[in-house]
């Protein structure tokens, strides 16, 4: 079965895209606009509509891509802010997990845990 866990590792294309690309226009946007990041590595690249009520994820599974496409028939997903001082496109599993849920990303705290 296809599955998304926290095991996955999340990117986040900072642009906003096109629904209509399929898997090939995605693997291009990865290719060309996220330097240092392979689409076939195995890790879930995500993308969102201009209007935020689309997403699409891209992974690589082993011989093939997988393509999840989630269309919101109300509201708008929250896109979390990039930070152009890092660079970084990488999200947390528990972060895509609030976005994927509708739970605002401002109003969440995060209690201090041990990490290893």
């Amino acid at each position: 079965m296809f599955s998304l866990t926290s095991s996955d590792r999340f990117y986040l294309h900072q642009g906003y895209v096109h629904m209509r690309k399929g898997i090939d226009g995605l693997y291009n946007i990865i290719r060309s606009e996220m330097p240092g990041l392979s689409p076939i590595s195995g890790d879930c690249f995500v993308f969102f509509s201009k209007n935020r009520q689309s997403v699409k994820i891209l992974k690589w599974d082993t011989d093939g891509f997988l393509l999840f496409h989630k269309r919101l028939e109300r509201g708008s997903f929250e896109v979390p802010a990039f930070n152009p001082q890092t660079g970084d496109y990488e999200i947390s599993w528990k972060t895509f997990s609030l976005i994927m849920e509708g739970i605002s990303l401002h109003s969440v705290r995060f209690r201090k845990r041990l990490r290893l």
